[in-house]
This record gives structure tokens, sequence and C-alpha cells, in this order.
């Protein structure tokens, strides 16, 4: 694994934390909260829109087939119908409850497509995060920063300061800038992960021996919290994601000291470096 530094004093040290990582807004699941996280993408907000259009839909479909049930009960039952109707088809109704299901789907269709294009990549990224998945912590790749890299371990109890959540939070953040559009590329080192963090509408498989693609684009500075959500074994509740989204000042005084820190890290013979991140690109065009 590689070599770390402590991520959060060194921030504060640029003075891009000024009180400690309470300060910033934390986007994350609270207890006995009910809906989802705050959107903190365009994406995350696209995806909760959706969802909530599917529960109007969901809800009229409820409601009206609840309607329909209680007005046979009451209104066909032996008492109130002693003498059944035998006709035993209609053709107006056949055609009617053919229709409307084909319709609502279709109503669905459209915007889910629409959705699961804009989620699968961006045609003009501002920059590229490599994200690689072990068992049982994530490796950080910042190809157009020099390819430094860095491990992210999940922290023990015993580790934690205050503010930190109790196992979502690591001891090297990945630090991305705000409204940047940020390619994201996905590897495994060695079984199926799930890089996944709900605020920011993230949640895409890492395979290995395949470059998974996604992006996102940060609304505003906070900290963005997730974990892997696909059953990579014994300790795979020890893979939280901790995403730091700072400022492009702060961002690029991050940077400047990462490269000196991380500069050991680089890997020269990395798989995915900057050639094969343009032809991933290429390809996903």
């Amino acid at each position: 694994m590689k070599k770390h530094f402590a991520s959060i004093p060194f921030l504060a040290s640029l003075g891009i934390l000024n009180s400690g990582i309470a300060s910033a807004e934390q986007y994350r699941s609270e207890p006995w909260q009910m809906g989802f996280q705050k959107a903190g993408s365009p994406t995350a907000e696209r995806i909760f829109e959706f969802h909530d259009m599917l529960l109007y839909i969901e809800t009229a479909i409820v409601l009206f087939v609840l309607a329909i049930m209680a007005y046979i009960i009451f209104r066909f039952n032996a008492k109130a119908n002693p003498t059944p109707s035998k006709t035993s088809h209609n053709s107006t109704l056949e055609v009617i409850w053919t229709a409307v299901p084909i319709l609502i789907l279709i109503i669905i269709a459209i915007p889910s497509l629409k959705l699961l294009y804009f989620i699968d990549h961006t045609d003009e990224p501002e920059m590229t995060l490599k994200v690689t998945g072990n068992q049982w912590y994530w490796s950080y790749t910042y190809p157009d920063q020099g390819g430094f890299e860095f491990d992210s371990i999940m922290l023990d109890d015993d580790e934690l300061e205050e503010g930190q959540p109790r196992l979502l939070s690591v001891d090297e953040p990945v630090v991305l800038p705000v409204d940047t559009n940020i390619r994201i590329l996905l590897v495994s080192n060695d079984v199926i992960h799930n890089f996944a963090v709900p605020s920011l509408g993230l949640k895409l498989d890492t395979t290995p021996g395949r470059t998974n693609e996604t992006w996102v684009k940060i609304n505003e500075p906070g900290d963005y919290y997730g974990m892997c959500s696909e059953l990579c074994g014994i300790n795979h509740g020890a893979m939280p994601v901790h995403v730091i989204a700072l400022s492009k000042e702060d961002y690029a005084a991050w940077i400047v000291g990462a490269k000196e820190e991380y500069a050991s890290n680089s890997d020269p013979d990395d798989l995915y470096d900057s050639a094969t991140i343009k032809i991933a690109s290429t390809i996903s065009q």
C-alpha cells in the first residue's frame, strides 16, 4: 500500500479547513432520516426527481386499483347483486386495460433513458480521477496531476476525531473541486466492488479486468460520504468513501502540496495512464 499523510491536518495547515472537519456541511444519512440525502450534484438531483415522479405514478396506480376493488366489493357482492351478469367479453375494456399500462411504461421509459444517458459519461471532462477497489480499501489516482496516488483506509473507533462519523471516516479522503466536470474511471485489483456516494448520485461497480466510467459535478463544498455497495468479502463493511469537495482555489492549493507528498506513490508503469484514459474517453464517445 502507498504511504499516507494526514489529509485533514494538511488541509487545515493550508487554511482550507479553518475549524476542522466539523466546519463543513456533511452529506450523509442521519439517525431516523426519512427520504434521500440532500442532493449534491446534478446527477443526484435528476435521480431524486425521477424517483419522485415514479412515486406519484405508483401512488396513483395503487389508489386507483384500491378504489376499483372497493367498488367491486360493495357493488357486486351477493347481497347487492344477486343475479350476476354473464358477459364474458368487453372489447373496449380489454383495449383500455392493455393500452393504459403501455402508455404508463412509455411515460416512465422516456425520462429513464434520458437519465441513464445523462449519468453515463461527460463529453467535456475537466479532470479525471481513477478509483481502484481493493480488499478492503480504496486507492485514488490523479492522472492529470502527474499520476500521484494514495490509499484510503477506514479509521478505527479509537482513531476518530470529533465530528467524524463512525464507519464512514477514512485516513485519506479523496479531494475534489466543486463546479467541475470530473470523469471517474473505476477498476478493481481483486473482486467486484461498488463505488457509491448517494448524495452525489454515484454508484458503479469496479470490475476486475475492465474499466467502468462515470462522472460527477459537485455543487458545493462539503463532506460527502458513501461506501462499497457490493458484497466483496469479509471486510466489505470496512470500505467507506469520504469525498472532501473544495472550491477551485482551495483545490489548487491542495494539489500543490499533494504532488509533493504523494510524488513517490506515482507508478510509471500504471496500466491506466494518460494514454489509456484518452482511449477510454474516445471509446465512450
